[in-house]
């Protein structure tokens, strides 16, 4: 459904790999069932070793096929990229103003109005216009 499960606004200077321990920490204890993760190949690395160690989670790294050039079809992409679908969560966040432009001084306001944003979302699919 594209609904998130946690929201981490870092700094721009820190790696994907760093910013997704801090987004896995958030998660750690909210989602009992959770169990496997993907990510695309910016993650691979040590991270995938940490994730297994730290919470006992299988961390899958969805890689593009050696030797095939331009557009593939990859498998659980969708869940990997939502950017990839027309209508993905970021393209649902992006509709949001308040998020087209990094308006904020602090990282917490952000991630606050992403809440905010994912509440209206979920309540325009509960009650249609």
């Amino acid at each position: 459904m594209g609904l998130l499960l946690a929201v981490v606004v870092h700094p721009a200077n820190l790696q994907d790999r760093d910013g997704a321990r801090l987004v896995l920490r958030d998660l750690a204890g909210r989602f009992p069932r959770l169990r496997q993760l993907w990510a695309d190949g910016g993650y691979a690395g040590q991270l995938v070793d940490w994730v297994q160690e730290h919470w006992g989670w299988m961390l899958t790294i969805v890689r593009r096929p050696q030797g095939h050039p331009g557009f593939a079809v990859l498998p659980r992409r969708w869940v990997v990229d939502p950017k990839s679908l027309p209508l993905g969560t970021l393209a649902w966040l992006s509709r949001c103003r308040r998020l087209s432009k990094d308006y904020e001084g602090l990282p917490v306001t952000s991630e606050a109005w992403v809440h905010i944003a994912m509440i209206q979302l979920m309540l325009r699919r509960l009650q249609p216009l």
